[in-house]
């Protein structure tokens, strides 16, 4: 690994009078005013010296602790922005959620591309960060959900001049630690107990020297200086073993937690006594936890020590609780007694304030991505809540989050723990019994049930590890579940960066070209237009063609590409696809026209007009739903068509068929409206100040400059074909809806001519229906209601006959064979009926204490076996060696099998031979 010493040798440890030491228990380097010092001062080398001493001179809350930090940096030149949502892909499309302020300026400001909204700038930014999951409630410190204070500075080297979005040096590394030792000493803390720690930082393919800083045994805060960047022939290698080179541009990145400080200022057993001391002493009370003076005394001291319960850090949990207790002098079983209750109430605490965060923020639970985390951490609180006795709703638990953060949402965000609670109950009464099955199969092959198969119950069916753990020990099979396993859970849903594809001699050769200047902007219904062919790009099937200036709208967005013709002189090419790659647009062609050659461009506007009514209508739609069902509705995608489109959005329950009318209402009250549908070019970050980032329905624009579309009040980020006024898509039709995966709900539907011609399909075969009932068009749902009652009834009534059909044969006569099997009897006969009359015949059979042998000719060979218990025949033995006999197969359990074949003409020699087969088994 690369040496970066010399980037810690900053003018301001040597101007401060700091000394850089190795620690002596693990060995890192740190600096420090206290040249005596031996311990860089982090868990476990050193324990927690503010609990009953807090650290800072006042004690803060929350609020007045993000005040203190962000008016500081106010002070000092920074501007102040407002946070983002937790939910990161609503801005970006290669991570889930929101872990670090910097997530806010990726990928676009920190690679220079654009902009930050200020520079220098301040954001107290709330994040998630689901890999901390194990470690809440155990080590006093962590949260799963928490808010990281910054400040960050975006500099690009002078030698670049304006190549990027910001210029010259705003500050660096010196002035960082400057600012934080002052931030420090505004607080009251003693300068001479701060630690700041060499610990150089790498992630997302960019890397840079760090420094954690520690005060009193906690890490208060860490400014990472970002400066590398990912290249094979990089000449720094860092300690994720990649190499890394040097960029035109280096940020400032810090973060300071905003709950240890508050914590610190405090000096509370713990962190979560510090940041929601309401929710903890109404958990407390609710689980019936009453502490005696010896019992606070003890957890008090235990709360010093509690850094070294990290998961990432201990052997294991119960060796970790060991050592604590031996230090303490008590025994690990007492401190687990006692310690375990609390954590379980501090991690109800903080699971509530994630919950409210993400709900609030607009997350809906599901299988997938977001959706899936916070489903995830629903059920895991639901189940601790369970574990020590408290009987609070969890929506209630959440909404005391959610009013605390100060969301107006908070009424959805109760209806959507509740729906989600109701699912969790169904899910765990199917599930059980899964785990039932899975325990005595370990069981039986005295195999452990691997660690994989106990996730996939989880993904699957929401059963917690510790309820696996019980059953497979009342059925006697070995489990072992790691301390961090819903960390494990959580990183294989995390969201992954996806691997840009290499370079091509055919990409390049484009990437050469000049951006296509798109006409279809500035008139979206002309259809002809002329240009000049720049290139000729040979395909497997057909040509690309490139022109410097294009009226073919390409495929994207979901909107599909146009078609059309290119002519010349001499010849007449058919467009039948569209594709944009790198500003360059490319027209699929049946012939080349000729590299250089003058071209006349028609594009088919039927399809064009089809194609901007439904992409219009798209937005009214996802307008209108989120009107109906709730400002949580946000798009989860769409795909836009010529006869029907389709617009898939989050939601936590099924549409009703009243919400769908008053959807469609909703909708076409604009389309009566005739409202303006307007464009602009803007500045992103002008964008996002002024309408969020709701803007972002239909995915992340890149650049600088983003188009939005105005339907009224709904504003979209959007490079689509739109009419110029709602009046003319004319009419708006929702077909249908269907949840195509859990939390996710699709709406399809028809614009304009299509709404007309889909409503008259379906008029149509109502009217067919009609005809073949002989009623009006009008009496069709009760005609249809009144024969469907007829029909199960009469179902009914054959089944019934078939139970009595079945009773007279199991009596006896007809061509039955009764056959002696130790202390019973078995019947064997052929039923030339469908497997319903065997199944039901044989069951007859069983219930009068006989075997019931019994074949059908019907269609194929087919044969049912049943036994009664304590009969010594194996029902799906005797089937398969039956169903050989006809060219096919069968089996089943030892009490009922079916199987058959296609030989029909071996039925009865097979039937034959079933008394030597009782025999072989009873032999046997």
């Amino acid at each position: 690994m690369s040496d970066l010493t010399a980037e810690y040798e900053l003018d301001y440890f040597y101007e401060n009078g700091f000394t850089r030491s190795e620690c002596a228990s693990c060995g890192v380097h740190f600096w420090s005013r206290d040249e005596e010092r031996e311990t860089c001062g982090e868990p476990p080398c050193e324990q927690y010296d503010f609990i009953g001493d807090p650290g800072f001179d006042e004690s803060y809350t929350l609020e007045e602790m993000r005040e203190a930090y962000l008016s500081f940096f106010e002070e000092h030149g920074h501007e102040r922005i407002e946070p983002y949502p937790v939910a990161a892909n609503r801005w970006r499309d290669d991570v889930l959620l929101t872990q670090a302020s910097i997530y806010d300026f990726q990928p676009l400001v920190t690679s220079g591309k654009t902009p930050p909204p200020a520079n220098p700038l301040t954001i107290s930014q709330p994040c998630i960060r689901m890999q901390d999951i194990d470690n809440v409630g155990k080590t006093g410190r962590h949260t799963m959900a928490f808010e990281m204070m910054a400040h960050h500075a975006f500099n690009a080297k002078e030698e670049v001049g304006d190549e990027y979005a910001y210029e010259g040096e705003v500050y660096w590394k010196s002035e960082t630690v400057a600012y934080c030792d002052e931030l420090f000493e505004s607080m009251g803390a003693n300068l001479d107990e701060i630690t700041y720690i060499e610990d150089p930082w790498v992630g997302g393919g960019n890397a840079g020297p760090a420094i954690e800083v520690i005060y009193k045994g906690a890490e208060l805060a860490t400014l990472v200086f970002m400066k590398y960047e990912q290249d094979p022939d990089g000449e720094y290698e860092l300690k994720d073993g990649n190499t890394y080179s040097e960029m035109d541009t280096y940020i400032v990145d810090t973060g300071y937690g905003l709950e240890r400080w508050t914590w610190m200022s405090q000096g509370t057993p713990t962190v979560y006594e510090a940041i929601y001391p309401e929710s903890i002493d109404f958990l407390k009370d609710n689980a019936g936890i009453d502490l005696t003076e010896d019992e606070q005394e003890l957890v008090q001291r235990a709360a010093t020590l509690a850094g070294g319960m990290d998961i990432d850090e201990a052997e294991d949990m119960e060796t970790a609780r060991g050592d604590i207790a031996a230090e303490l002098g008590v025994e690990r079983a007492r401190l687990e007694a006692l310690m375990e209750p609390l954590e379980t109430i501090y991690a109800i605490a903080d699971h509530a304030r994630t919950l409210a965060y993400m709900f609030g923020d607009g997350i809906v639970p599901s299988n997938v991505g977001t959706g899936y985390l916070a489903r995830m951490v629903l059920r895991r609180m639901k189940r601790l809540t369970d574990t020590v006795g408290v009987d609070a709703p969890l929506d209630e638990l959440v909404d005391m989050q959610a009013d605390r953060l100060g969301y107006e949402n908070r009424d959805t965000v109760r209806d959507i723990v509740r729906t989600e609670v109701e699912k969790y109950r169904e899910t765990l009464d199917r599930g059980s019994r899964q785990v039932q099955r899975l325990a005595e199969e370990y069981a039986e092959s005295g195999e452990p049930i691997p660690l994989d198969r106990v996730i996939e119950l989880y993904d699957s069916h929401g059963i917690q590890p510790d309820m696996v753990e019980e059953i497979a020990e009342e059925t006697g099979a070995d489990v072992e579940i790691p301390d961090d396993f819903y960390s494990q859970v959580a990183d294989r849903h995390g969201g992954e960066t996806a691997e840009e594809e290499p370079a091509t001699e055919e990409t390049e050769r484009v990437a050469d070209l000049p951006d296509t200047d798109k006409l279809f902007y500035e008139d979206p219904e002309r259809a002809s237009f002329e240009a000049v062919v720049l290139d000729v790009l040979d395909r497997e099937e057909g040509y690309d063609v490139v022109l410097d200036q294009t009226m073919f709208y390409p495929e994207g967005g979901g909107q599909p590409a146009d078609t059309g013709t290119l002519a010349t002189d001499d010849t007449t090419v058919e467009v039948d696809d569209v594709q944009e790659e790198s500003g360059v647009v490319l027209h699929r062609t049946d012939e080349d026209p000729g590299k250089g050659e003058f071209v006349r461009g028609h594009v088919d506007m039927t399809r064009r007009k089809r194609l901007m009514a439904h992409h219009t209508a798209t937005h009214i739609i996802g307008h209108a739903t989120r009107t109906v069902l709730g400002e949580h509705i946000r798009q989860a995608g769409a795909q836009k068509g010529t006869d029907s489109s389709r617009l898939d959005v989050a939601h936590y329950d099924r549409i009703s068929r009243e919400e769908i009318k008053r959807i469609e209402r909703v909708a076409n009250d604009y389309v009566r409206d005739n409202i303006s549908v307007t464009d602009e070019w803007i500045h992103r970050n002008d964008a996002q100040d002024e309408h969020g980032f709701d803007l972002f329905q239909g995915g992340i624009p890149p650049g600088e400059e983003i188009r939005l579309v105005h339907v009224d009040d709904d504003v979209q980020a959007c490079a689509g074909t739109h009419v110029a006024r709602t009046g003319d898509i004319g009419l708006i039709k929702v077909l249908a809806t269907e949840r195509v995966q859990d939390g996710v709900e699709r709406i399809q539907f028809a614009a304009g001519d299509a709404a007309v011609e889909a409503t008259q399909a379906t008029e149509d075969a109502l009217y067919e229906a009609a005809d073949t009932l002989d009623v009006e068009p009008s009496a069709v749902p009760e005609t249809a209601e009144r024969f469907f009652t007829e029909w199960k009834q009469r179902g009914k009534r054959i089944d019934e006959l078939k139970e009595q059909l079945a009773e007279v044969r199991a009596a006896g006569g007809g061509d039955a064979e009764t056959v002696e099997v130790g202390d019973t009897e078995a019947v064997v006969r052929r039923i030339d009926g469908d497997i319903d009359e065997l199944r039901t015949t044989a069951n007859a059979l069983v219930a009068d204490g006989k075997v019931a042998v019994l074949g059908s000719g019907q269609d194929n060979a087919t044969f049912v076996v049943g036994v009664p218990d304590g009969v010594p025949v194996n029902a799906g033995r005797l089937v398969s060696e039956l169903a050989g006999r006809v060219g096919g197969g069968g089996g089943g359990p030892p009490d009922f099998a079916q199987g058959g074949g296609p030989d029909v003409e071996a039925l009865d020699d097979a039937l034959d031979a079933v008394p030597e087969l009782l025999e072989q088994q009873l032999d046997a």
